[in-house]
């Protein structure tokens, strides 16, 4: 960065200390490249004005040119007004003000000509527009094209930065950067994508004529940030690759092929063979894996993950699975367990409810190697865990686990271990591409063979009755029925209120001895939801209320419904979960998602996509377009992208374009040495230097 652009905003003409340090505070703008990358909202468009009688086909802000003709001011304190009459050749408008009248009063003067900015409305028998802009017409900035919109804040306005006084700053700044802005995107990528000059980018996005200009300039700025951070993971990716040495598993061993030929359950697919493949090919490179697998539910992670340890137990080498809960843990415990139960591969469980005792043997086992496979959650991080030759570590629901708890594991032996990750939440392309820009990416994108798609409806509270002839239906079939209340944090006793209802409601309407229910949620001592949870899967009890704690980890192949409560509060890819508790077995399953009557428009989006699509992936699409990537990747990793122009979920096809340009630069020139891209080196020397290794697991 050059050095006009690291001025401290202060020495910009109508600064000062006094703005410079409220720039700082509320907008996080110090220098002269901070104030230029603050960019536009939306615009307005000033090249055209209206007149007073053309306000009634008006649906949105209009503009005006006139004169005032009249100022008066009417009532007492809180009723107190400003009104002030407007007029053009075709007619007169009311200005009426409620705030700030003893500002807005002087600036009034009568037969002066004025630009005139807001919404009018129709009241009583005339027009008029509360609150309007209005500007002297030889004040006027901009008396043609468009007019940029900012973010600002009270504060700031209350200092005249205002989006307008804001514009006048950025007008200021982007006057004096002619010449000042070197190019950093090489010539032919330009030429390729017909993108224009990074100096007219940053002119045309401030101070557009036309609309094309600000769609020309924000494509090249938005594809100029996402080319970089996409650079930046490669590279980070590239230095990892030849830092971090990898155990060499040169073989699949006896006890995978014995597995595999004789015990294997069922017929890999074709995508699990696939995967497979590309976690071999890992092993034998000598480079350390880092590898995220995506997976619908269902589609069968978990033999993935299973035939990945073997190959590491039949190398010689312990292997571990973390999952984020007790419930997942222990499941996965049963099911390797079920897997493995005619194989010489001891499988042990570490939770934070294990007895010291238990923890005694099971410290001893994992130090001489006698435990194969460690099965647990956040317990396997501490420091007392040891293992004798640590060689694989699968973490299943990565997103649970912060990345300094996912490091903890690379510390368990000399050479870190590979890692797998898994996450049955499918993550869009441009996010994988993004957030994980550092590892690997295998996909399953097909389910075993003979699995149904969950047959999704959308019911109103008015069904109720309807839905519970439906649950006595399947019940009377030998099926069991799950019934999920949300249970959101802020008002954890309201939602439990509400569960604690529900299941009152649901045992008078299903009565003993025809019906039995088992109830689970957070309350309950980890022993009773044990307990409960066990008379479900065993089927001792046909319905099952629950809050969001059965979203991961209950395989119960026999329940065929999911009825789903208060649905709109619910996420996508939470709804999505929820639903891959059924459809486990050979039965057509049913997910029923009751919901209140008023849904906002976001609301009604979810449960349409959710009745329309199986799809894991196309779910997540949606998602991230209603969430954006914030909020579906969380804060932790959300915060460091810090993105100014780009947006994840609506730029995919920059993305794209940005990762193959970046990928072929540096498949061209690894080391960016080429003397065409000096520049790009700098930049990117700075960019490491100044933000954390956020995109790598340690």
């Amino acid at each position: 960065m050059n050095d006009f652009l690291k001025t401290p905003i202060e020495f910009l003409k109508g600064v000062g200390p006094q703005r410079a340090d409220l720039l700082r505070q509320e907008l996080g703008i110090h220098t002269f490249a901070d104030l230029l990358n603050h960019f536009p909202f939306r615009y307005i468009d000033r090249s055209r004005y209206v007149t007073v009688s053309e306000l009634s086909t008006m649906e949105t802000a209009a503009q005006l040119r006139g004169r005032i003709i009249a100022v008066s001011e009417s009532g007492v304190g809180r009723t107190k007004k400003l009104s002030a009459k407007f007029q053009d050749e075709s007619g007169i408008i009311d200005l009426i003000w409620f705030q700030g009248i003893r500002w807005i009063k002087p600036l009034l003067k009568i037969g002066i000509e004025y630009q005139l900015y807001g919404k009018a409305k129709f009241y009583g028998s005339s027009w008029n527009m509360p609150h309007p802009e209005l500007t002297e017409w030889k004040d006027v900035l901009l008396k043609t094209g468009l007019q940029p919109v900012y973010s600002t804040t009270e504060k700031l306005t209350a200092k005249g930065l205002h989006s307008k006084g804001i514009e006048k700053l950025t007008a200021t700044l982007v006057s004096q950067v002619k010449g000042k802005l070197a190019e950093t995107i090489p010539t032919a990528i330009l030429n390729k994508h017909h993108l224009i000059p990074r100096e007219s980018a940053y002119i045309l996005v401030h101070l557009p004529s036309i609309e094309n200009d600000f769609h020309r300039a924000r494509l090249r700025l938005k594809f100029e940030e996402l080319f970089f951070l996409q650079l930046e993971l490669l590279l980070r990716k590239s230095i990892t690759a030849q830092k971090s040495k990898g155990f060499v598993f040169n073989e699949v061993g006896t006890i995978f092929n014995h597995f595999y030929h004789e015990y294997l359950p069922f017929p890999l697919t074709g995508a699990q063979k696939r995967v497979i493949k590309e976690i071999r090919k890992d092993f034998i490179s000598g480079q350390h894996m880092n590898r995220l697998l995506q997976g619908d539910v269902g589609s069968g992670k978990t033999l993935v993950a299973l035939l990945t340890m073997l190959i590491a137990v039949g190398n010689g080498f312990q292997t571990a699975l973390m999952a984020p809960t007790e419930i997942l843990a222990s499941q996965h415990l049963e099911t390797l367990s079920e897997f493995l139960k005619d194989m010489p591969v001891k499988v042990s469980l570490l939770t934070g409810s294990v007895k010291k005792k238990d923890r005694v043997s099971i410290h001893e086992g994992l130090e001489d190697g006698s435990i194969h496979i460690l099965v647990g959650t956040h317990a396997l991080l501490e420091d007392a865990v040891q293992f004798k030759n640590l060689g694989v570590v699968v973490i299943d629901e990565q997103h649970r686990f912060g990345v300094a708890q996912r490091a903890r594991m690379w510390k368990k032996n000399t050479i870190p271990p590979h890692v797998l990750i898994m996450t049955a939440t499918p993550i869009p392309r441009t996010l994988a591409m993004t957030f994980y820009g550092d590892l690997e990416v295998s996909v399953i994108d097909e389910l075993p063979p003979g699995r149904k798609p969950v047959n999704t409806v959308h019911r109103y509270e008015a069904s109720r009755l309807r839905v519970f002839g439906f649950m006595k239906e399947e019940i009377a079939k030998g099926r069991q029925v799950y019934i999920v209340y949300p249970l959101i944090n802020e008002s954890e006793t309201l939602d439990f209120n509400n569960l604690m209802s529900g299941y009152e409601a649901i045992t008078r309407s299903f009565p003993l001895p025809d019906y039995k229910v088992s109830i689970v949620h957070g309350k309950l001592k980890p022993e009773d939801k044990d307990y409960e949870m066990q008379r479900f899967i065993k089927g001792e009890t046909q319905i099952m209320v629950a809050t969001t704690v059965i979203e991961v980890g209950v395989n119960v192949p026999n329940a065929s419904v999911m009825i789903i409560e208060s649905a709109e509060r619910f996420g996508l890819s939470q709804l999505h979960q929820l639903r891959g508790r059924v459809g486990r077995g050979a039965e057509q399953s049913f997910c029923i998602l009751m919901t209140g009557i008023k849904l906002s428009k976001e609301s009604t989006r979810r449960m349409e996509t959710m009745v329309r699509t199986n799809d894991g992936f196309e779910i997540a699409e949606v998602d991230l377009q209603l969430r954006g990537p914030g909020d579906l990747m969380g804060t932790q990793q959300s915060g460091a992208l810090d993105l100014r122009i780009a947006d994840l979920s609506r730029d995919a096809q920059i993305v794209i374009m940005a990762r193959d340009e970046a990928r072929g630069l540096l498949d061209l020139d690894p080391g960016l040495d080429r003397p065409q891209h000096m520049t790009l080196k700098e930049i990117l020397r700075e960019i490491l230097k100044s933000r954390p290794d956020w995109g790598k697991i340690a």
